[in-house]
């Protein structure tokens, strides 16, 4: 058992099982997600004041005693869960191994801190016994089927212990990519297609994969607003970075460009990484259907004036679509609240063809934040009867950026979370999700009926 002197091993790299989906209408199916803990840590006798909620590793033991604590937050879950594991990572330094990997159980306590909670205050482990680990071995992945327990939406704290003087070390979710895990699996009733994205993604940080785990264990159409990867968007930095994190679902994204993506001459990097799903190189607008939405992905790092070839193929595609709902997206937002980039007006005459056309949704990043508007007309103001609602989700993975004046209209802003927004693209309405990767924790949820 080395706890207290735990240091983080680098290179680790989680192993998660994919599912594809095509950018089509999509028949009612199996959906699988991923969680991390929004809050772990470990309690020791001979430590009783101190606490360990930002160590890298936690764990049980009879001798010392040690126990550790999990919260896991569940949301945007639908249908009836048939199968949820936790999973459990045990760390690759030497002395992590037992004999035992513990007993876990349910918790009535939800409320406790990761920093604040010790060994004279810790939370009582009184609840439902989930199951028992056995022997484990360093650096290996380890499971217990929690399906009775977990049955849907919800906060779940779960303790560990152990009977074993010889005690195990898991990783944390400082850990990231071998943090605790929940894995929920449902039957999923409804055959609406699921759009899940974010925007200012890869860089030589570890955020982009905390974001890339969250997004690979959900099923669906995986949306991109831009600047994929830092600094330059060279073939090498897609190679480097993007593509070991969110190149993992490449062949169910739908990406547009940044001005990151656009500094490299000709864009090479950018095209040449997403081929066809990019659109025609150099133009990078397109669009697609989802069910009974009609989806335009466009490109702000091009003109975009009233007379622009993007502006006539804009008011041309729209005027072809039957689909009752549309959504647009692309990098630099019309509407905004960050201080780093502020409100681009060049987009302007795109935004008023999406409004002429009875648009339902814009998101776009640029501003690395979250933030979610009200019904806007194309002057920004509040109109709940034709207005399009816009999101920035420049929450991908690239460092948070603050916020400035707050624009009329702005109702929900965080700036401490990394995550992605997910779709659910109903018949005539849409549900939104932000859901936070590891280590961050803010959400933000609603649902808005078509026009």
């Amino acid at each position: 058992m080395r706890l207290p002197n735990r240091v983080l091993s680098a290179g680790l790299v989680g192993v998660l099982t994919l599912t594809t989906l095509v950018a089509a209408d999509i028949t009612a199916a199996a959906a699988t997600a991923t969680f991390t803990p929004t809050a772990d840590t470990y309690v020791a006798d001979n430590a009783p004041t101190s606490n360990f909620g930002t160590a890298g590793a936690v764990g049980v033991d009879a001798s010392e005693v040690n126990r550790t604590f999990l919260k896991f937050t569940v949301s945007g879950v639908s249908g009836t869960v048939t199968s949820a594991k936790l999973r459990l990572h045990t760390d690759t330094v030497a002395g992590s191994e037992s004999d035992s990997g513990g007993t876990w159980k349910l918790m009535s306590n939800t409320g406790w801190s990761e920093t604040g909670v010790t060994w004279n205050n810790q939370p009582a482990i009184d609840g439902a016994t989930l199951g028992s680990i056995g022997a484990v071995a360093v650096n290996t992945w380890y499971e217990i089927d929690v399906t009775s327990q977990i049955t849907g939406n919800g906060t779940f704290s779960i303790g560990g212990t152990s009977t074993s003087t010889n005690g195990a070390d898991f990783d944390s979710r400082e850990t990231g990519a071998t943090a605790p895990q929940l894995v929920v699996s449902t039957d999923v009733q409804s055959g609406d297609p699921v759009w899940i994205g974010a925007g200012d993604i890869a860089d030589s940080g570890s955020q982009d994969t905390n974001t890339a785990n969250l997004v690979s264990g959900i099923a669906g159409t995986v949306w991109t607003t831009g600047d994929n990867v830092y600094p330059n968007g060279t073939a090498s930095e897609f190679n480097t970075y993007y593509n070991p994190t969110w190149g993992a679902f490449k062949n169910r994204t739908r990406p547009v460009p940044g001005n990151h993506d656009y500094n490299t001459s000709g864009y090479y990097g950018y095209y040449g990484y997403f081929g066809a799903a990019a659109g025609t190189a150099g133009q990078g607008y397109y669009s697609y259907d989802l069910g009974n939405w009609h989806i335009v992905a466009l490109n702000s790092e091009i003109s975009t004036t009233a007379s622009s070839a993007q502006a006539t193929w804009l008011t041309s595609d729209l005027a072809g679509t039957t689909k009752p709902c549309i959504a647009a997206y692309w990098h630099k937002p019309r509407f905004t609240s960050g201080s780093t980039h502020g409100n681009n007006t060049a987009i302007g005459p795109l935004v008023q063809i999406l409004y002429n056309n009875h648009a339902d949704v814009v998101v776009t990043g640029h501003n690395h934040q979250y933030e979610r508007f009200n019904l806007l007309n194309p002057s920004g103001a509040v109109d709940t009867t034709g207005g399009i609602r816009h999101f920035v989700v420049g929450t991908g993975g690239a460092g948070l950026y603050p916020f400035g004046t707050i624009q009329p209209g702005s109702q929900v802003r965080n700036n401490n979370s990394f995550g992605a927004l997910k779709f659910t693209l109903h018949a005539n309405s849409y549900d939104w999700n932000f859901l936070p990767a590891a280590g961050s924790s803010f959400t933000d949820s609603g649902t808005t009926n078509c026009h």
